[in-house]
């Protein structure tokens, strides 16, 4: 981004700066903002990124005493002296206009969202160049964010693969089940995962208040028959319950349920927590799904009337979820690492035959939305600098 500055005016009895831009367009900006944000190494800390000026120290009803520009930048002289300068690009960049905070917040967000359903086409890549190119690491992560789930493969067939997922990233999400866990028929299972029968549809972990917003699962051994596993666009199925039962939407939108997980893994544990199944940001879009059947509590912390209606929601959902136009089944092999968001894709397993020994074998893994999505923007600010 390269602007000019064509002019700058003070309006508002100086509590606004009003800028023309060389290309076409005005922006407005508070005072109050530009005195909170001046880059001047006594009010940021350019080391850190950071800001050094304290909220005590700062006027709120401040306004700007002289102002002068050129077309690379503003200079601004506060009342008490201070002196700032902000950079024509900085200033564009930050915007106060619906299209500008727009563009910006999907470039620090990337909200982008495909949806999809039984037609599916899952995006694949290379385990191996995952791990040493930037370009299919971006990829991954990139499409991870848009598509939902991302499998590589030609990962070897023994364990601590996903431990080098998680340094490519940063790290991984430490839990009650460890940092990585094994998916296999155990005896005395801590966890429906760890048996052989059908898994219904769930998102792992709504046990927890913050539940893992990423998974990965490795496969180390794969059943004959049986085992497949099954996944649904939980964001998807939420739009078609919105437009066919917009009460039942309401319902899972607005109702905290109650989630319990109590055993001993990593450590000795006993989890509580509440939250809604369809849990919606402050303009209304689905932002997490809540589910699974096996670790919803027996407490219910509704009226009684409330009772039943919530579960015949409930199970329109899981219909819905269920049906064949919406969900995608496929059967991982060996050296298979499937990696999905969490907090959107639902994900079950077919059931398969318990043998004299192993015959199914996942390692598994979570990770945090907040690394994963500092190791996409770091990347794809490396990939732009070199282009």
């Amino acid at each position: 981004m390269t602007c000019a500055i064509e002019k700058a005016a003070v309006l508002d009895g100086a509590h606004l700066m009003q800028i023309f831009w060389n290309e076409g367009g005005e922006s407005l900006y508070p005072a109050v903002w530009l005195r909170d944000n001046c880059q001047c190494p006594d009010c940021y800390l350019h080391s850190a990124k950071a800001r050094k000026l304290l909220m005590e120290a700062l006027d709120v009803n401040i306004g700007i005493k002289v102002l002068t520009f050129d077309r690379k930048k503003v200079c601004i002289t506060w009342p008490n002296e201070h002196y700032s300068e902000f950079e024509a690009d900085w200033l564009k960049k930050r915007c106060f206009s619906q299209q500008a905070r727009e563009k910006l917040q999907r470039e620090l967000f990337l909200p982008e969202c495909q949806y999809w359903g039984a037609e599916l086409q899952l995006p694949t890549l290379d385990f191996e160049d995952v791990l040493k190119n930037d370009e299919h690491a971006y990829k991954w992560l990139s499409s991870l964010k848009k598509v939902g789930i991302v499998r590589l493969t030609g990962a070897s067939d023994k364990r601590g693969q996903i431990l080098k997922l998680g340094k490519r990233i940063g790290f991984l999400y430490l839990t009650f089940y460890g940092h990585t866990w094994q998916v296999q028929d155990k005896i005395d299972a801590n966890n429906v995962a760890y048996t052989t029968g059908k898994l219904s549809f769930h998102t792992d972990y709504p046990a927890l208040h913050h539940p893992p917003g990423v998974q990965f699962l490795h496969c180390i051994k794969q059943t004959v028959t049986g085992g497949d596993s099954e996944i649904v666009d939980g964001f998807n199925v939420c739009r078609k319950l919105k437009e066919k039962n917009p009460r039942a939407f309401q319902i899972l939108s607005s109702t905290f349920v109650d989630f319990t997980d109590i055993g001993v893994d990593y450590c000795d544990f006993s989890v509580q927590s509440k939250h809604k199944i369809i849990e919606l940001d402050d303009k209304g879009q689905v932002v997490r799904i809540n589910f699974n059947n096996a670790t919803r509590d027996t407490a219910f912390d509704v009226p009684v009337e409330r009772v039943q209606p919530f579960y015949a929601a409930l199970r329109e959902f899981v219909d819905l979820m269920n049906c064949k136009e919406s969900k995608f089944t496929f059967k991982m092999n060996p050296g298979d690492v499937i990696t999905f968001d969490n907090w959107r894709l639902l994900h079950g397993r077919c059931s398969y035959e318990a043998g004299t020994e192993i015959s199914r074998h996942l390692e598994g893994a979570y990770a945090d939305w907040d690394v994963v999505m500092s190791r996409l923007r770091i990347l794809r600010q490396s990939i732009q600098n070199r282009n």
